[in-house]
């Protein structure tokens, strides 16, 4: 058993201390038929006839733990959305952790036993790993990166050269939530507030949105939030992109932070929504499908594809335009 209540630097030395770690905090939560503490690598089958898609992640988040989520659940889902707005299913992942010296075992404990039900929510197997223990003061406490495959069914097509003129933009819930929570947490500013994470699985969203042939785009809005989403989509494939600021679902106790505070929700990370681009006269369809998700709530048509271009215009509440910039700071450093 783990005699220490903290992490030491031993319980990296390859011995009977990381030994111990492995098997009692990551194996016991994580454990599945896949996973082989005493393997190098992991064999893995994928059924079906599809295309492989592989994806992988860091997560650095402070503080380690926020209402609605914590570093834990928000690597498993952060993989797993970025393979599901591609269109595929995920099957495994591999789990990568970075633990400094001092770490509360206990903490530990608490963040493994999160990824492993976010892993079993979402339906995905941790078959492979490894733990590396920081010296005190390197690192913030724990560091994740994770690797996710997964399979998109053959002759699905995503992608922002599918992108039509005309084309709703449609998101699958409020925005800003995630950044928001992660910045009351850290209790900087001497605020508080009962703002959540909407850190979850974007599966049942993806697999619904799916259904509709004239879907052409998926994206998780993480890091740069809605903003940098619709820049990307701008900038690549080259329309002009019109953004209604009356519809964009902003929850009242996110925006009044965001007014206190100078900051913008439309550039404030989601880590459980979805941005999608789908022909217009199935937009309104797929708003109501989402919205009989639990995870769907206050989907919305917020914009729409008008020319070729290469820029994003707000339209804001008093009539007015606002171009809506690339991001160039980073309004809210280690939010994922």
């Amino acid at each position: 058993m783990i005699e220490d209540r903290h992490i030491i630097l031993a319980h990296g030395n390859g011995g009977r201390f990381m030994r111990e770690l492995i098997s009692e905090v990551f194996a016991r939560h994580l454990a599945n038929p896949g996973l082989d503490v005493d393997l190098d690598a992991a064999p893995v089958a994928i059924d079906g006839d599809g295309t492989p898609f592989l994806s992988t992640d860091g997560f650095i988040v402070q503080p380690l733990e926020f209402p609605g989520g914590d570093i834990g659940s928000l690597a498993v889902n952060g993989t797993v959305n970025d393979l599901a707005v591609c269109g595929a299913r995920p099957h495994y992942l591999t789990l990568n952790a970075f633990i400094e010296e001092g770490m509360e075992v206990e903490q530990l404990d608490r963040i493994v036993a999160s990824l492993a039900t976010a892993a079993r929510t979402a339906g995905v197997h941790v078959v492979a790993g490894d733990t590396k223990v920081l010296p005190r003061g390197q690192g913030g406490g724990l560091y994740l990166a994770t690797t996710g495959v997964g399979v998109r069914p053959r002759g699905l097509e995503l992608g922002m050269h599918k992108i039509r003129t005309g084309d709703a933009i449609v998101v699958s819930g409020p925005v800003g939530d995630h950044g928001v929570c992660v910045l009351l947490a850290r209790e900087e500013f001497e605020i508080s507030g009962d703002v959540k994470s909407d850190c979850a699985s974007v599966l049942p969203l993806a697999r619904a949105a799916l259904r509709f042939g004239g879907l052409r785009f998926m994206r998780d809005p993480t890091r740069g939030g809605l903003a940098t989403v619709a820049c990307e989509v701008a900038r690549h494939a080259g329309f002009e992109l019109r953004l209604f600021e009356k519809t964009i679902p902003v929850r009242d106790s996110v925006r009044m932070v965001c007014e206190m505070l100078g900051y913008d929700p439309y550039y404030l990370a989601c880590e459980g929504r979805i941005v999608a681009i789908i022909a217009a006269d199935e937009a309104q369809a797929l708003v109501a499908d989402w919205g009989r998700t639990q995870s769907g709530e206050g989907a919305a048509i917020i914009g729409k594809v008008r020319k070729r271009g290469n820029k994003v215009v707000l339209e804001t509440e008093l009539a007015g335009e606002r171009i809506l910039e690339e991001l160039e700071d980073d309004p809210l450093p280690r939010i994922c």
